[in-house]
């Protein structure tokens, strides 16, 4: 509000438009430059607020969306990232801003990388290092998807699934969640996979269009909304649901591995095509391949994570 503006009141009749869980989520997403250098030397300093996620700690998918945002801003010539590796190292707190301190490590002639670390409480909860390019023609080629798997249209929703059951974790993904996901071989959210296996398929897609054609953004958000599913196959692979995650099963996302291989919104229908090759030692890895409607790869991605089951 500028200081020659006059506030007015509402009329009792009117209500405050209350923003739904994408725009909740975009608007966290944009983050605010700070003057000076970071706490460490570094070159840039951004800070951004948290959304509630699906615990009482911040989401890890949230930080790793903020942190490749923050890199990317530092960024010119339309530079894409095409690669991020990550580490979670420590829970956040959501009633405390995130500042992201980020280090310009080299720019090139067709690629820059950028190093950021995640600090609250001045000490890091994420470190990142992300690689972008200038787009450039050459060879080209993709694994194909699998065409097999019914269009999302024919897949249950977990919106429509979790729809007026009375628990905390349904009520946050019917309605606090800001990405529609469709699970092709049944969710782990009720109860587990009567057939355990190492696989699964999802589809996934924003709950309404974003109005941005913002590349950099649509990336962001791609890494915000894989961090719901990456460890569901290892789940799913030892019988259990999501129901079993808390004291009985503790888990939490390790470390993180992105390649972004060509454009995507994330307001169109992505195919996450995934499984988990092992688990051990208390931890389990996921993998997942994504790909458009059209069957195009748009990403692959790796993510360990600590996940406590019984021997």
């Amino acid at each position: 509000m500028s200081e020659t503006s006059t506030p007015t009141s509402p009329s009792p009749d009117a209500a405050a438009p209350v923003p739904d869980a994408l725009d909740r989520l975009l608007a966290t997403l944009s983050l605010r430059e700070v003057d000076g250098w970071g706490p460490r030397g570094e070159d840039d300093l951004w800070r951004g607020d948290s959304v509630p996620g699906p615990g009482r700690r911040v989401y890890g998918g949230q930080v790793l969306a903020q942190a490749l945002l923050a890199c990317g801003r530092t960024v010119t010539d339309d530079r894409l990232p095409h690669s991020l590796h990550a580490y979670f190292l420590r829970e956040g707190k959501l009633d405390a801003p995130i500042s992201f301190a980020v280090e310009r490590l080299r720019d090139g002639r067709s690629f820059s990388a950028r190093r950021t670390h995640a600090l609250q409480a001045g000490g890091p909860i994420l470190s990142l290092t992300a690689s972008f390019q200038v787009d450039q023609p050459g060879y080209e080629t993709s694994a194909s998807g699998p065409d097999d798997v019914p269009d999302p249209e024919d897949v249950p929703s977990a919106i429509d699934t979790l729809q007026g059951i009375d628990h905390p974790a349904a009520r946050f993904w019917s309605h606090e969640s800001a990405f529609d996901l469709r699970h092709v071989d049944g969710n782990l959210y009720l109860g587990a996979d009567p057939h355990p296996g190492p696989a699964q398929r999802v589809w996934m897609r924003a709950r309404h269009e974003i109005g941005s054609d913002d590349l950099l953004l649509h990336r962001a958000l791609l890494a915000f909304a894989c961090d719901q599913v990456m460890l569901e196959p290892v789940l799913r692979q030892a019988g259990k649901s999501w129901r079993d995650v808390g004291d009985s099963v503790p888990m939490a996302s390790l470390d993180h591995a992105m390649w972004f291989h060509r454009d995507a919104r994330a307001d169109e229908w992505l195919l996450y095509v995934q499984e988990s090759p092992g688990a051990q030692g208390g931890r389990g890895l996921g993998l997942a391949r994504v790909y458009s409607r059209s069957g195009a790869l748009v990403a692959t991605i790796a993510q360990e994570g600590m996940i406590r089951l019984p021997a």
